[in-house]
């Protein structure tokens, strides 16, 4: 099962994320992501992948 990580403490809530795979990042009033799906189905992983891919400073991670 894939597992979605996001270090908050890393993020600067850039947005990117959101961007790209709104349904499972969104920026929170901290400025901050919040991950809404930490499990997604696997249907999602090239989404997911491009999505964290496209964090500037590394704050996302995917894990099976």
């Amino acid at each position: 099962m894939m597992k979605i990580e996001a270090d908050r403490a890393k993020c600067d809530g850039l947005g990117m994320c959101e961007a790209m795979a709104p349904d499972f990042f969104e920026v929170g009033d901290d400025g901050t992501v919040v991950v809404l799906d930490e499990l997604p189905g696997e249907e999602y992983r090239q989404d997911l992948s491009a999505a964290v891919d496209a964090c500037p400073v590394l704050a996302l991670k995917l894990r099976d």
